[in-house]
């Protein structure tokens, strides 16, 4: 498949004009073990080649560096990409191996000026809650992200790991341009109250994780067997032991589809992503994770594969027989209070 530059879409109603596919930055100095860092700049540079002007990262991804990482290329390329980053995640001081969630004024309003300076930029394109905290009101949070919008500080709001309700009732406070949730063959949770609320009001969708954190592209089978120590990976229930066995069996029909036209497996699996956005009628822009160049021009031409619906109904079956919960703790997702 060739490596035509990728169409356009936008997210939600007023929101920026962004590449139907999108980056996730996270795993350039976060999460997934060691990387090369002059490859990984490579990859931004590639992407945005190709047409992916949407970057994502978060405050929480290295505690900031992955924002001062991609830092060198915003400002490279300032007028060219849209940069979104999150804040609520922090590691508890008592415990560093557990995480706490912070949607208050006070905390917010230190976030923003945070990745503000890290990212080296005046205004930060599109500002994510990252997690929600049910303790603290969502209009209250949305209350301080609008005060942000008002101040030239934030383009435009999006929500992450939000309910359908949530996300209404911080629409009704300010204009909610994307929800990103996970969502992918493997975790179509959203797609009970999440993804028909973003449709009804005109708000974009952004999938992280479409590619099932890797394992829908068959390049790892086992966590625990096959990743570094320090891999988030190995944390998560759908990737370890038994029920990595039995996941693993799940990509045949996946690998059977991807023979037929000539693509991989997470050509596939993404362009069935890319594909909900006709389903649902509503915009859908995912973000891949990637650190390797030829990887994210493998991404970006699954923009462009038809799937037909006999291939989509199989590829439907999949979800309901995954097993495993996508975290070990589910609070911190929408599930937990949809």
């Amino acid at each position: 498949m060739s490596d035509t530059t990728i169409d356009t879409v936008r997210l939600g109603e007023g929101g920026p004009e962004v590449g139907v596919q999108g980056l996730g930055c996270m795993g350039m100095s976060f999460a997934y073990g060691p990387t090369d860092t002059d490859e990984a700049r490579a990859t931004l540079e590639r992407a945005l080649e190709l047409g992916v002007t949407f970057y994502d990262t978060a405050d929480f991804y290295g505690l900031g560096e992955n924002e001062k990482f991609l830092a060198p290329f915003v400002r490279a390329h300032r007028d060219e990409i849209t940069v979104a980053t999150k804040f609520a995640l922090q590691l508890d001081p008592a415990d560093p191996t557990k995480r706490l969630i912070r949607n208050d004024r006070p905390y917010i309003r230190q976030a923003v000026e945070d990745s503000l300076k890290r990212l080296e930029v005046d205004v930060i394109d599109l500002y994510y809650m990252h997690r929600r905290d049910p303790a603290v009101p969502i209009e209250e949070t949305v209350g301080a992200m609008a005060e942000l919008v008002a101040e030239g500080k934030v383009r435009w709001l999006g929500l992450s790991e939000v309910t359908g309700a949530e996300l209404r009732a911080a629409h009704a406070v300010h204009p909610i341009a994307a929800v990103q949730s996970e969502w992918s063959l493997f975790s179509r949770d959203v797609e009970r109250t999440a993804v028909p609320a973003a449709r009804d009001l005109g708000v974009a969708f952004v999938p992280y994780s479409p590619l099932g954190r890797g394992f829908l592209t068959g390049s790892f089978t086992d966590a625990t067997k096959e990743l570094g120590a320090d891999d988030f990976r190995r944390q998560q229930p759908r990737f370890v032991g038994d029920n990595a066995t039995a996941n693993r069996a799940l990509l045949e029909p996946i690998r059977r589809i991807a023979e037929a036209h000539d693509a991989t497996l997470g050509q596939v699996a993404l362009a069935w992503v890319q594909r909900q956005a006709d389903v649902w009628a509503l915009p859908v822009v995912p973000i891949p994770g990637t650190r390797r160049p030829t990887r994210v021009t493998e991404n970006a031409a699954a923009t462009r594969l038809g799937l037909s619906s006999e291939e989509l109904a199989e590829l439907d079956e999949i979800a309901g027989r995954v097993a495993g919960d996508r975290y070990a703790d589910m609070t911190f997702s929408s599930a937990s209070r949809d």
